[in-house]
């Protein structure tokens, strides 16, 4: 099924290529930092460039880093796709720096460098505010100093960081949010402070991957049962790269736990599943569902509403092969929802000029 026209992408992932990249958008302390540590880069276990998964097999281009110019993404997936806007989140791991004050100066040079290689570059792009999340206030900061451009139109945590992110302490990040109407989109990948699985350290790339759902599933818990949607009940929150079909099962077992213990969080006084409706957002890539419309057509029914999915083609991940991917069985009324509408709700600041 061909993507109906004024299609948006809410997820693309520019790869910085090194270090060199950010240097020009660091102070001069910080730059000086890069040589005088011998510091490499920050890629990451959660996406390693060199493996199969983070990168598609007709999206690597010979002899250079993939998705590290604006060139390569609009051959690859705005041209060919048609897309009116695509929203792009660099996932380079500045997440990772144990030091505060350097990891705020790179996370702020990432977003600087977003902005000027890709989102001055074509018009048809958002962006996503990176959020050094080691420190509340270095992320509020961040977000004030961004926000003002309206072409940034969400911020971005990773899934698992050192705490859970429903926590108070994090509330005046939420708060910064609301004020400038941006949602938050939590994307799949770790920190690494704390083991990605309850049972410790994992062995193998595979487990660390899928262990995202279950941060995932924990991450939404605290969300919703600390009171973030009480408190901020105006606020969206999108789920990139979660998968859906684990959402309508984790809810049913939230929903049992809650009825039964609800006296612990009395500022709950909604179902839980009516909260999710209305504040969350999940990206489509992956589906993780088998490919068959009765399967699909059951999950959208447990889901319960055709508000919840925004369309994504995550490049350059690899989550699917040849052309854009819907799931099968859509009528063409709910693809246009999830491919254009429900995006143009969760994010305000996207113009509908091009649509």
């Amino acid at each position: 099924m061909e993507l109906p026209s004024g299609a948006i992408d809410a997820d693309l992932h520019p790869m910085v290529p090194g270090l060199a990249a950010l240097a020009p958008y660091l102070p001069e302390l910080w730059r000086d930092q890069i040589s005088l540590r011998g510091m490499e880069g920050f890629d990451t276990q959660s996406y390693p460039p060199n493996a199969p998964k983070s990168v598609r097999a007709d999206w690597r281009p010979g002899g250079e880093w993939p998705a590290s110019r604006i060139g390569l993404l609009r051959e690859q997936v705005l041209d060919p796709w048609r897309i009116s806007r695509g929203i792009v989140t660099p996932l380079y791991g500045v997440q990772l720096v144990f030091n505060e004050d350097m990891g705020n100066a790179f996370t702020s040079a990432l977003n600087d460098w977003t902005r000027a290689e890709w989102l001055d570059a074509d018009p048809r792009l958002a962006g996503s505010i990176i959020l050094p999340m080691f420190n509340a206030d270095h992320a509020v900061a961040e977000i004030e100093r961004c926000a003002p451009d309206p072409r940034f139109v969400q911020a971005m945590v990773l899934v698992m960081g050192e705490t859970p992110l429903g926590r108070r302490h994090n509330w005046p990040v939420f708060e910064a949010l609301v004020k400038h109407g941006l949602p938050l989109a939590i994307h799949a990948g770790s920190c690494y402070r704390n083991p990605v699985t309850s049972l410790g350290w994992p062995s193998w790339y595979a487990e660390d991957y899928a262990a995202n759902q279950q941060a995932f599933q924990s991450t939404l818990a605290s969300l919703i049962t600390e009171g973030v949607f009480v408190k901020f009940p105006t606020l969206k929150v999108v789920l990139l790269e979660s998968g859906v079909s684990w959402l309508p099962a984790f809810l049913w077992r939230l929903v049992k736990g809650w009825k039964g213990v609800r006296f612990e969080v009395p500022w709950l006084d909604r179902n839980p599943f009516d909260v999710v409706r209305e504040n969350l957002r999940l990206s489509i890539q992956p589906f993780d569902a088998p490919e068959d419309a009765e399967t699909v057509q059951r999950v959208m029914e447990h889901l319960g509403s055709d508000e919840m999915l925004l369309w994504s083609s995550d490049w350059p991940h690899w989550q699917f092969d040849g052309p854009p991917r819907l799931p099968p069985g859509l009528d063409a009324g709910l693809v246009r929802k999830i491919c254009v509408e429900n995006a143009l709700f969760t994010y305000t600041r996207l113009s509908l000029e091009t649509v």
